[in-house]
């Protein structure tokens, strides 16, 4: 009897601290490896952050998603991160010189350099700026629009140059979000994706 006792004393905090750890990671929190070189220079290849599941997604976010089925040629388990630059509602505008605006308001871009908001953004878009209407209409669903749909996002990656995002595919449902994106207080970057989460 004592020895059951024992093993049961040792085996039930484990037990609970799985469980714990486990809705923690289902529910609130969760590690992430960043994959490939989209959001350099703030993200690096093979960092290492959080999501937080439970934090708003507003404009500027940095943000993790499943890409299934929004981005072709991926598979079910394909996650992105991206930057969110409209949120539900939003006219977008991108002007040839590199200026983003939404809702008719200048909106600045501290967290990447001027080649990358000009030339970056606009490359393999439109060198002349582009917008929602422009966009839509050749994602080839049928459906143009000037707005960011309800419980929709519109996102790109801070490298643009290379960055597979909205500007290619289209909005990301609510439904696909993961969370919101932290990073740790010895990154470097560390104002670059917090201050805006």
């Amino acid at each position: 009897m004592r020895i059951i006792k024992s093993i049961f004393s040792w085996i039930l905090p484990i037990v609970i601290g799985l469980g714990l750890a486990l809705i923690l990671k289902a529910y609130i929190i969760s590690p992430v490896r960043v994959d490939g070189d989209s959001m350099m220079p703030n993200l690096q290849n093979n960092e290492h952050v959080v999501i937080l599941k439970t934090k708003p997604i507003k404009r500027l976010s940095v943000v993790v998603f499943n890409a299934y089925k929004l981005a072709p040629d991926t598979n079910p388990k394909t996650e992105f991160v991206k930057r969110v630059i409209g949120i539900p509602g939003d006219r977008i505008t991108y002007t040839k010189t590199g200026h983003l605006y939404v809702n008719g308001k200048y909106i600045k871009q501290p967290f990447i350099s001027r080649q990358q908001q000009a030339t970056g953004t606009l490359s393999n878009v439109n060198d002349n700026g582009f917008n929602l209407s422009m966009l839509s209409s050749k994602w080839n669903r049928g459906r143009q629009t000037a707005v960011v749909p309800k419980g929709q996002y519109f996102v790109m990656g801070d490298n643009r140059n290379i960055s597979y995002d909205s500007r290619y595919w289209g909005f990301v449902p609510k439904s696909h979000m993961e969370g919101v994106v932290y990073t740790f207080p010895w990154d470097s970057n560390r104002s670059e994706i917090n201050n805006y989460g």
